[in-house]
């Protein structure tokens, strides 16, 4: 099958996510090694912080890049991924969420607490954070148990 473009290369799933997070990861290193001359040149020392955010979003960005290549070859052609697909190959159900649920409040609640703490010095508050975490950690996971410790 070819179109006015040129010849159609067969669909893969997943491709666009992959591609977009490994040319991230690309970019980023390019702008690490830039980051790191630019300040040993300035400073006649590499600046520690930025250098390694910035590795680390490297790593970030292939980690995730090459988990989703991995997927795309293990896994079948979605509706989104056919390019002669019609929208109502993508009907149907999708998974289950829960809408209702208040435990992501008691989580952003947590988060909120736990990084508070540090800001005005008042570890304890971090504290109190990281439990509320916990509980709300946990009320998320067992939300929809049905088993013995259903709640």
């Amino acid at each position: 099958m070819s179109s006015s473009h040129g010849p159609r290369r067969a669909a893969q799933p997943l491709r666009p996510e992959w591609l977009i997070l490994l040319l991230l990861g690309v970019f980023f290193a390019v702008v690490a090694a830039i980051y790191g001359f630019w300040t040993y040149s300035y400073y006649g020392e590499i600046e520690p912080i930025g250098v390694t955010a910035l590795v680390l979003l490297v790593g970030l960005c292939v980690l995730a890049g090459g988990y989703l290549f991995k997927l795309s070859r293990e896994i079948e052609l979605r509706p989104e991924d056919n390019p002669d697909g019609e929208q109502a190959d993508a009907a149907g159900e999708y998974g289950h969420f829960a809408p209702w649920s208040w435990w992501p409040l008691v989580l952003g609640t947590a988060v909120a607490l736990t990084f508070l703490g540090p800001a005005l010095d008042a570890w304890w508050l971090t504290g109190i954070g990281v439990a509320v975490g916990l509980i709300g950690l946990v009320g998320h996971v067992l939300e929809f148990n049905r088993g013995p410790h259903a709640h």
